[in-house]
């Protein structure tokens, strides 16, 4: 790889969007992995999901995290764009195994459960996290630490938003 990518994740809430959004502005390449890559599909094989065949009751908070999956093919032709000296992918994914040995380095935006519900409760209602239900299993999801990639490095998202994306291209820096 001729340039350096990174990803960096956390559970809905703890400011992927908002770091995105950040790096965009400071004039940093970025793709926003929730709304650029992602569908929902089998995170094993990549197969996706036609949900209209599927029963309505079924397709819960669960169901929907468990199948929120990117395109590994457009993860492979954004990581072959050797046009940017860093690229960073932000948001999560299922079938993250299939393509993690990709990234430079990994980090986890990581919050307190107060904090975590404060962010959830002001979503807008169309935002996955919005609902009760949701937002109980982003707080699960938070607990057990589910889906958190070894050997990432962990990030203050309590931390204001701009000292998050500087302590994030500092430890890029560094690794570099």
């Amino acid at each position: 790889m001729a340039i350096r990518n990174y990803l960096i994740e956390g559970v809905s809430g703890a400011g992927n969007t908002s770091v995105a959004t950040e790096m965009q502005r400071r004039g940093y390449h970025v793709l926003h992995g929730d709304r650029e890559l992602a569908y929902k599909g089998d995170p094993i094989t990549g197969e996706p999901i036609d949900l209209s065949l599927l029963d309505q009751d079924s397709l819960d908070s669960t169901f929907g995290h468990r199948h929120h999956v990117w395109d590994v093919g457009k993860v492979d032709k954004a990581i072959e764009d050797k046009s940017h000296a860093m690229a960073f992918f932000c948001g999560g994914s299922r079938n993250l195994p299939s393509f993690i040995h990709l990234f430079s380095a990994v980090f986890v935006l990581d919050v307190d459960a107060e904090t975590l519900r404060k962010r959830l409760s002001v979503r807008p209602e169309d935002e996955f996290g919005s609902k009760p239900a949701e937002q109980e299993f982003v707080l699960q999801l938070l607990a057990t630490k589910e889906n958190i990639p070894v050997d990432a490095i962990v990030i203050d998202a309590t931390a204001p938003l701009p000292a998050v994306v500087d302590t994030i291209l500092s430890l890029c820096r560094t690794s570099a």
